[in-house]
């Protein structure tokens, strides 16, 4: 287990290294800070004292030397907007992120798991039917356009729900409810078509024979042996909404780390678009190694 534990996550900080050298020079292709903070009267003196402090006047290797080193010391520089560490910068919207994947993906896991065990249980039913069409509406409809019709008709027709911000439970129901859809409409039709495979074993053909009730049948015998490629497709779907969710959180206004990094990029505060991305993917490749560890664990011959 620890040899498979050490193989995830090499190959995870060999792809933290390469995206970091990505974002650095790319972020650096935006343009100068300094013609977006400083005024357009500002003199040539100024701009080049304003680079100088943030370190923006050496040479883009140089720059990169040293951001690598700093961040070997546990420091990934300062906000130039916010004159913070961009690391706290960072964690303070990460933490919105957060709250707001966990309770998406926890009411859309148990949700299309029941649903999906159930529509494939009776296979080519009325209760299969209607469950099959809505999850492919779901999963084929653009969160952007969703957010904006569910603002239109709840929040501005109907006036049920504020149209953005955080500050009671009404605010997070829009955002929620439009990250919801897509992953639900997903993983209910993975659930499905795995559990469909699963009930048709022999397995489950001879606890049916040996006269089990169907709920143990459903929820124990098979859904264990179906949950592999589930497994994969919440873990893709947790990571998209960890990923920051960008255009729902930009919508609805929410103050997670997706509409941070693109506040950001366009005001070309390279340290936060760092540490964003570094954080992020520290989060994506750590909850794809547990998702590994549940595949072992599942079926143990993953370890070799």
């Amino acid at each position: 287990m620890l040899v498979f534990i050490r193989k995830r996550a090499f190959a995870s900080l060999i792809s933290l290294v390469l995206l970091i050298v990505a974002v650095f020079f790319l972020s650096r292709l935006t343009g100068d800070p300094a013609a977006l903070y400083l005024p357009s009267e500002a003199s040539e003196e100024m701009r080049q004292q304003f680079r100088e402090v943030h370190g923006l006047n050496d040479p883009i290797m140089v720059q990169f030397g040293r951001y690598i080193w700093d961040l070997l010391h546990l420091d990934m520089g300062e906000s130039i907007r916010k004159a913070r560490p961009a690391f706290d910068v960072v964690i303070e919207s990460f933490w919105w992120t957060l709250q707001l994947a966990v309770i998406t993906m926890s009411l859309v896991t148990a949700a299309a798991i029941v649903i999906g065990s159930l529509a494939a249980f009776r296979a080519g039913g009325f209760f299969d039917r209607v469950a099959s069409v809505t999850s492919l509406i779901g999963a084929s409809a653009p969160d952007f356009w969703v957010a904006i019709v569910g603002i239109v008709v709840f929040a501005v027709g109907l006036g049920w729900v504020p149209t953005s911000g955080t500050g009671s439970v009404w605010h997070w129901i829009l955002p929620v409810a439009v990250l919801f859809i897509r992953p639900f409409g997903l993983i209910v039709q993975v659930v499905r078509g795995s559990m469909i495979t699963a009930l048709s074993s022999a397995y489950v053909k001879t606890a049916r024979a040996k006269g089990v009730k169907s709920r143990p049948i459903i929820f124990v015998h098979a859904l264990r042996n179906a949950m592999l490629p589930v497994i994969t497709v919440i873990g893709d779907q947790a990571a998209a909404l960890l990923n920051g969710a960008v255009i729902v959180e930009t919508i609805f206004g929410f103050p997670g780390v997706g509409k941070l990094m693109i506040d950001s990029i366009l005001q070309r505060d390279f340290n936060v678009v760092l540490a964003a991305i570094m954080v992020t993917a520290i989060a994506i490749f750590l909850m794809n190694l547990l998702i590994d560890l549940a595949y072992s664990l599942l079926d143990p011959r993953i370890r070799h």
